[in-house]
Parts: C-alpha cells; sequence; structure tokens
C-alpha cells in the first residue's frame, strides 16, 4: 500500500473513529515526511485531546527534535516521561529516558 492511500485510509478511520488516539498518531507518522505542519497538527492533537496516549510521545518528541523545535521537543519528552511514570510503564519509562538522555546530550539543554 503507498503512503497516500494508506493516508486516505487513515483520514477515514479518524471520522470514523474520532474517539482512538492511534488513528490520529498513525495518520501523523504518515506525514511525517511528506506534509510536516500536518504532521506537527496531529502530533499536538493527539498530545492535547489524548494526554494519557503514551505511544505517541517518543515520535513526538522526535519529530519536533528534527524540526528544530527544542523546546517543545523537551516539553514531550518531559511529559511523556511523567506519565510513564504516573502509568508505571517501566518499558515505557525507560525508552524515553534513553530517548531524552540522548536528546539532552545531543542539544547541550539540561
Amino acid at each position: 500500500m503507498r503512503n497516500l492511500e494508506r493516508i486516505e485510509l487513515l483520514k477515514g478511520y479518524c471520522k470514523e473513529e474520532p474517539g482512538n488516539p492511534f488513528n490520529f498518531y498513525a495518520l501523523a507518522l504518515e506525514y511525517r515526511e511528506s506534509d510536516k505542519p500536518a504532521a506537527a497538527e496531529l502530533f499536538d492533537f493527539v498530545l492535547s485531546n489524548f494526554p494519557n496516549y503514551l505511544p505517541v510521545y517518543f515520535p513526538a518528541a522526535h519529530f519536533f527534535y528534527e524540526e528544530d523545535d527544542l523546546q517543545k521537543a523537551k516539553q514531550v519528552f518531559e511529559s511523556g516521561l511523567a506519565l510513564a511514570n504516573d502509568l508505571q510503564d517501566e518499558k515505557g519509562k525507560k525508552e524515553l529516558a534513553n530517548a531524552y538522555q540522548n536528546f539532552l546530550f545531543e542539544t547541550d539543554m539540561d
């Protein structure tokens, strides 16, 4: 399935199931290379409307880092870490903490 076909399919899923964060998350992932403003908008949408959807934090933080929005990336990493801690999700917490430490090292942020 081509990227455009997946995008159209996911748009349909978003309309059919507006309460399912996965559909918006998956659509943001598809847009990362082809439509960065749409990807940013969708990541923001999921982060705002489904703040307990832990899977979005890692790719969203990386996306904002790649787009050179370092403050936003830092905030997303920190929010994801706090959520993983609240959910007692050790695997998610380790993955986010590792990525966050790499981010801090690469950007000289603390």
